[in-house]
């Protein structure tokens, strides 16, 4: 029986996943890197660990990798993240979810800081049993590690009781990797196909289509 689930937060409750991929175009584009925007946009998911490397030479990665985090999270902080929107219906099924009996956490990977701005952009600080930021994991996604801190802090609840909610394939793989179940929400732009290959147990068009009970979402 579910008990719990786990919200990735980014593509997922807010509409920011275009604007992470801009931000990093700009930080690669200010050290004279020019990449496909069509291959950046589709490692947004990942954390700085994962993303670069899949995008960079070893050379390069070694000589400027951590300069080009740096100003990526700089980047985005000063000239998108007043643009970051909500999706719609979040905080209505947060609540329906409590009602229902069910536990929720965000489970990211990102700053203390940005993590906090999206739950008072959401207003659903007052809903979450627990909440996660990068100090909690060691590796990013597609790794499992932020969805492995995020259950700890859910006392009593096991794996196979915790659902996870995200839309890129690597909370898919991330949350396979858990032993968890996934719900893939499309709203964060990926294509179908590769959430459901990526073990995806249901597909939703965002968080607005969630049913308020957890026993629904993989029916």
């Amino acid at each position: 029986m579910l008990k719990a689930a786990l919200f990735d937060i980014d593509g997922t409750l807010i509409d920011s996943n275009d604007l992470h991929a801009q931000a990093w175009d700009d930080a690669f584009r200010r050290y004279g890197i020019e990449l496909p925007y069509d291959r950046i946009r589709d490692q947004i998911g990942k954390g700085a660990d994962n993303l670069l490397p899949a995008l960079l030479s070893p050379d390069i990665l070694e000589t400027h990798g951590k300069e080009l985090e740096q100003e990526s999270k700089a980047v985005f902080k000063r000239d998108y993240l007043s643009r970051v929107k909500p999706f719609p219906g979040v905080r209505g099924l947060f609540e329906g979810l409590k009602a229902s009996g069910a536990l929720i956490a965000l489970a990211t990977s990102g700053a203390e800081d940005e993590l906090e701005h999206h739950k008072q952009l959401l207003g659903i600080g007052d809903l979450l049993d627990a909440a996660t930021s990068a100090d909690d994991a060691q590796h990013s996604k597609p790794y499992p590690d932020i969805f492995q801190a995020a259950l700890g802090k859910l006392p009593g609840i096991e794996a196979a009781q915790a659902v996870v909610v995200g839309d890129t394939p690597y909370d898919m793989e991330g949350a396979r990797k858990a032993g968890m179940a996934s719900v893939a929400l499309r709203c964060g732009g990926f294509a179908a196909e590769w959430l459901a290959e990526s073990g995806a147990a249901a597909l939703f068009d965002g968080p607005w289509a969630l049913p308020h009970r957890l026993d629904a979402w993989l029916d």
